[in-house]
């Protein structure tokens, strides 16, 4: 049985998505989405699971993740060698910015929104852009 050629995965791009995910960019791309993933998934648990509001359950989620964020790049996208006291610190102050950013945004959305997903996805968006903006202009400025 032969199967048809629009079904089959051509080798040269495996090879080409093996070879980006080989790179420390690409293990940092995909970090990230995991990390988002696991955001929405927390905040989907404790916002339909648990007595907190939903801009609780954000916060939380938030928190969560950033702390897998951390550790996963920690160890797997930049096998850093910096003690722990230096790399996290640095990494909480943008966390922590990325933190309130993604509150405020989230409560203000909640305020003209009719769901907590779809709040999640303005303050995802606003938060990733101020992130990328303070990581190049002030932290590897």
């Amino acid at each position: 049985m032969v199967t048809p050629a629009h079904t089959q995965t051509p080798p040269r791009r495996m090879r080409s998505l093996r070879q980006l995910l080989d790179t420390q960019f690409g293990r940092f791309a995909m970090v990230g989405a995991a990390a988002t993933g696991l955001q929405y998934l927390l905040l989907i648990v404790f916002a339909e699971l648990t007595p907190l509001t939903p801009v609780a359950s954000s916060a939380l989620a938030f928190s969560l993740s950033a702390l897998f964020n951390y550790l996963a790049n920690y160890y797997l996208t930049f096998q850093s060698n910096k003690r722990h006291t230096e790399a996290f610190s640095r990494f909480a102050v943008t966390a922590l910015i990325g933190l309130l950013i993604n509150t405020l945004v989230f409560y203000l959305a909640q305020l003209v929104l009719p769901h907590y997903l779809l709040s999640q996805c303005v303050a995802t968006i606003i938060t990733l852009i101020s992130n990328f903006l303070l990581h190049k202009y002030w932290i590897y400025k």
